[in-house]
């Protein structure tokens, strides 16, 4: 058995371990081998019916979920489309009273909490409240040990990636845009504006996180 197999059944015994605390949470809870199983799951907790939306996110791009369901007549409210930033606010208004939100997660404690930062907010408020359902995708390499370092891995290591991927919509006037570390600075383009944790889901079942035995995102 090669080592990346060994890696593999290590991953996904801690990947068991925090479904369990997803459970005790009240998240509903799915467990993915790959990245092909992860968009099968996915796709079957999601009507054409249903109106979607989704937040940033890398993961949802590197399993195929939102090309699919882009490309496939699906019922899609798409913030891509947008031209000018008065379109892309009202999208991001018309997304919190959708059927389904796609997105994905920053930080997850091996204790089952979620962390999440956004400058705008509008993909945390859509986790918090507004539509139906909230799935999200998440690679292993999302889990740490406890709270605290979720946290850390969110603002230290997540934010400043996040900040190069966004900077060509004109957010870059932020210490970490240029040194890539996180200087807890009072920029007006902090990307570390909203920080939100969620320990328990409510309602019961709403958020559906599908947690993939590889890397995805950052």
């Amino acid at each position: 058995m090669g080592s990346n197999n060994y890696i593999k059944i290590q991953r996904q015994k801690l990947a068991n371990q925090v479904i369990s605390a997803f459970n005790k949470r009240h998240f509903e809870s799915y467990y993915a081998q790959t990245k092909e199983d992860a968009l099968s799951i996915a796709l079957s907790l999601i009507s054409k019916e249903d109106k979607i939306a989704w937040g940033g996110s890398m993961s949802i791009i590197e399993i195929g979920l939102l090309n699919h369901i882009i490309n496939n007549g699906y019922n899609v409210i798409n913030r891509d489309l947008a031209v000018t930033a008065e379109e892309k606010a009202e999208i991001y208004k018309q997304s919190l009273l959708c059927d389904t939100y796609i997105m994905g997660t920053n930080a997850i404690s091996k204790t089952g909490e979620l962390v999440n930062i956004d400058c705008v907010g509008n993909r945390v408020a859509a986790l918090l409240y507004g539509p139906k359902n909230v799935i999200i995708v998440a690679g292993i390499n999302k889990i740490v040990s406890t709270f605290d370092d979720a946290i850390k891995r969110a603002r230290q290591y997540a934010a400043p990636i996040n900040i190069q991927r966004v900077a060509g919509n004109n957010i870059k006037e932020t210490p970490c845009f240029s040194t890539g570390y996180c200087s807890d600075c009072f920029s007006k383009d902090s990307i570390c504006s909203n920080i939100v944790i969620t320990r328990l889901c409510f309602p019961e079942k709403r958020i559906k996180v599908i947690l993939v035995n590889e890397d995805l995102g950052f």
